[in-house]
């Protein structure tokens, strides 16, 4: 699918519903939200469907604060510079009240320190890196997914657990990948001293030579491996370990491979056994992942995806925290939206008032190979208010 100006542009008309709201003798409320749908849109494509399905259910629903939500949707392409650009004309020429938004790390912190620079809120929906709300952390600046560090902290009890005393790790070269790794060593040895890493491959993202990246892995020898790839890099990582036999007889604990826009792709070369982070999209059976699965399939004739999730729980999180603070004024909102509650397809999720990163979780489970197609089984939720250290912790990481 290709995603055009022309296809984004409509996609915020068809939502604003102007019509609407000037019946209702209110202005909507206008979220600006950048992304990089051209240069990540396994992910975001998804992710902006269930964008769309929350607003309609919002404003089907009376609005927020009786006003209606407007969505203006920009793309980033993947890079910052251009992220804070269209930053700057969302909130000055369109005057939005609120931004949103960011894919990779990168382009995170970047619309963050935007959004400190010009006292505007910004809530980040997919960014991962923890500085987005610990280092770099600012009143105005929240964040929805689990970090780096909880998605190392999810899979850290079973990667403790595997006999493994040599790990090897391989991740892409920006600061997700960096971050994630960090972590992960860190709150592995605390479980397990007696581990070792002896190996890092550091591929840049999008271009990792997968080939050479395995057979470095494979002349180190480790017992089992921390994969941090995504997306293309992830699906070239898993052929050429497969083909040279990487994988066998080795445990690998891999970020984010549980995802259907990850697993998906890899179909037969689905590698069984991992320990991974994701989405069993084919196997929940609670009441609200079944209904939004049943909503999202009506709206788009598709399954929902990760991204969906993270999209869909993006406005619901914004909607709670406008509400919260009775007002979309910036300084309202930065305070407000701590403590706010929120409904996800994965259950009730809070803004924390200590960092502003929220509490929504995600699956832990194992991939497995099925009819041609990777699924994860033996899977359980993790809450993010599990995964997060404690506030003392948190002190040591956050400016004041």
């Amino acid at each position: 699918m290709q995603l055009t100006r022309r296809t984004l542009l409509a996609a915020s008309a068809t939502l604003a519903a102007p019509a609407i709201v000037r019946a209702q003798g209110s202005t909507p409320i206008r979220i600006g939200e950048v992304n990089s749908y051209t240069a990540a849109p396994a992910f975001t494509l998804p992710y902006r469907n269930g964008l769309m399905l929350a607003v309609e259910q919002v404003n089907a629903a009376g609005g927020v604060l009786g006003r209606k939500i407007e969505l203006l949707i920009r793309d980033d392409a993947g890079k910052p510079a251009d992220a804070v650009r269209l930053a700057g004309e969302l909130v000055s020429d369109q005057k939005v009240d609120v931004l949103a938004g960011g894919f990779l790390s990168n382009v995170g912190l970047a619309l963050s320190d935007f959004a400190l620079q010009n006292k505007k809120l910004f809530v980040a929906g997919e960014p991962l890196t923890d500085a987005l709300v610990w280092e770099k952390g600012h009143r105005y600046g929240y964040r929805l997914r689990p970090s780096t560090y909880m998605q190392a902290a999810m899979l850290v009890d079973d990667a403790a657990k595997l006999p493994a005393k040599r790990w090897a790790t391989v991740a892409p070269n920006y600061e997700y990948g960096t971050s994630t790794v960090k972590w992960f060593k860190q709150l592995l040895l605390a479980k397990r001293p007696d581990v070792t890493f002896i190996a890092d491959q550091l591929p840049t993202l999008g271009k990792i030579d997968a080939g050479a990246t395995v057979a470095a892995l494979e002349q180190a020898k480790p017992e089992a491996i921390l994969n941090v790839t995504f997306g293309p890099d992830l699906t070239n990582f898993v052929r050429q370990g497969n083909t040279r036999g990487l994988f066998e007889n080795r445990s690998v604990v891999s970020v984010l491979t549980g995802e259907p826009e990850y697993l998906d792709p890899l179909g037969e070369e689905t590698p069984e056994g991992w320990y991974v982070t994701g989405y069993p999209v084919n196997a929940v059976k609670d009441a609200a992942n079944l209904a939004f699965i049943a909503a999202y399939k009506a709206r788009f004739n598709e399954l929902p995806k990760m991204g969906s999730i993270v999209g869909a729980s993006l406005i619901a999180s914004i909607a709670a925290g406008i509400t919260k603070s009775g007002s979309t004024d910036s300084e309202a909102m930065a305070d407000g939206f701590a403590g706010a509650s929120f409904a996800t397809p994965f259950g009730q999720a809070t803004w924390r008032a200590q960092d502003h990163q929220s509490t929504l979780g995600t699956y832990v489970g194992r991939t497995a190979l099925k009819n041609g197609h990777g699924e994860m089984v033996d899977w359980r939720y993790v809450d993010g208010a599990a995964a997060l250290p404690s506030d003392a912790m948190v002190k040591t990481l956050r400016p004041a």
